[in-house]
């Protein structure tokens, strides 16, 4: 009976995926880990790779770019065991990270969603977990500036409650998931993330994020960099329909 599904969603990048399968070696020989990844049309080779090398791995192979929050839908709909790791492809993962989500997840019956820290190739702690998604923030972010960071207050574990973790990586217990539903397809890129905490948070589950753990994390912002570009088109109306369906900007 399987425990732990995994659910990475791949867009070309194969050298970032090659990385994190290959950190994901030691959780994939277990026989209560089953590793699901949709690949969103790359056109890189990515796909023939991975049936090549990983035969084990279920693999789906989309004949176009369905966006981030169909394409993980796909993956959800394929798991079958009680908690659900989804993470992107640009992450290098380790057993004790992932052991502990799973460890908190059984010991903290409240809690629907935990993640770790994340860390990039040199090091520097990215900022994974977030206020709510306010206009402001956004265009500060495209301008390469930031808002003053909010302050959390740890719990006796050092465990944060924030408004949402970044979808990179979020174990996420099957009951809250079946509770809440899919991620809205409405939004091919950003804030999907933002929007299934909060319906978790309205549902009654808490979201976690732990930073006794942490993986790294490559982090491209493509968006930030080319907010015009068709993916940068398609986060701004991602946005859009998240503040209309919550009512706010801010």
């Amino acid at each position: 009976m399987k425990r732990l599904s995994i659910i990475i969603l791949t867009y070309n990048h194969l050298d970032d995926t090659c990385r994190c399968l290959e950190s994901l070696t030691p959780v994939m020989k277990r026989d209560d880990v089953e590793v699901i990844i949709i690949d969103n049309a790359s056109t890189d080779g990515t796909p023939q790779y991975i049936a090549e090398h990983y035969p084990l791995i279920h693999l789906t192979v989309n004949s176009t770019n369905r966006g981030v929050a169909a394409a993980r839908n796909q993956g959800f709909a394929q798991a079958t065991a009680p908690m659900l790791l989804i993470l992107d492809n640009d992450t290098v993962v380790n057993t004790r990270a992932i052991d502990g989500m799973m460890d908190y997840l059984d010991s903290h019956p409240h809690v629907g969603l935990c993640a770790c820290r994340m860390i990039d190739t040199e090091g520097n702690v990215q900022r994974s977990f977030r206020p709510f998604p306010g206009l402001k923030g956004k265009v500060l972010s495209v301008l390469g500036l930031r808002l003053a960071a909010e302050k959390y207050r740890a719990d006796d574990e050092g465990a944060i409650e924030p408004f949402y973790v970044i979808g990179a990586c979020q174990m996420i217990r099957r009951e809250a998931f079946e509770q809440v539903g899919n991620l809205d397809e409405a939004i091919f890129y950003g804030p999907e993330d933002a929007d299934f905490c909060q319906r978790l948070r309205q549902a009654g589950w808490q979201i976690k994020y732990l930073p006794q753990y942490s993986i790294i994390h490559t982090y491209y912002r493509h968006t930030r960099h080319h907010p015009l570009s068709r993916l940068g088109m398609h986060h701004i109306r991602g946005l859009l329909h998240f503040y209309n369906k919550y009512g706010r900007l801010s």
